[in-house]
């Protein structure tokens, strides 16, 4: 018996935002290797300069469980990029404080970041650059801003099953 496949009618979206972020990923965690950080090293300073966060916090916005928050602090503390201390604000609460050279190092990467999306955006005709990221964040911030629920969980890239 012969199977007859499916007619598209719409692009694979799922394919190709997966792909596509997978590779930048990939591009992303090459270019940070050069200095001797990971993406979410990168992530963690970066934020945790914006102002005092916890270690809960950072976890959060980085989308991190907390056992992967852990080793990355910890991964921060032994490159003396980063140190936990009580929180001016509350203290019962420890926050991740930057160091002086985690705040040169967070330079460093933070010009990386910057080149790598750059080299990206770069593969686009100049008058789409800005097209398609306003694209992305109306799709980020309006749709696809939350996951619904569904019957059986979907793991995040970046997050392990628990």
């Amino acid at each position: 018996m012969a199977t007859v496949t499916p007619t598209r009618t719409e692009p694979d979206l799922s394919f190709l935002l997966d792909h596509t972020s997978h590779v930048l990923r990939t591009r992303m965690s090459a270019a940070l290797a050069e200095i001797g950080l990971t993406a979410r090293m990168h992530c963690v300073l970066e934020h945790a300069l914006e102002e005092e966060r916890t270690q809960i916090q950072l976890a959060e916005i980085g989308g991190m469980d907390k056992t992967t928050m852990v080793v990355t602090v910890d991964a921060l503390e032994a490159a003396g990029y980063a140190e936990r201390r009580p929180s001016s604000k509350d203290r019962r609460a420890r926050i991740i404080a930057v160091t002086e050279s985690g705040a040169e190092i967070a330079a460093r990467s933070t010009r990386i970041v910057d080149r790598v999306h750059e080299e990206v955006l770069g593969a686009l005709p100049e008058d789409e650059r800005a097209v398609f990221v306003r694209a992305l964040n109306r799709l980020a911030g309006g749709l696809l801003a939350e996951p619904v629920e569904c019957p059986t969980p979907v793991r995040r890239a970046r997050q392990r099953s628990r």
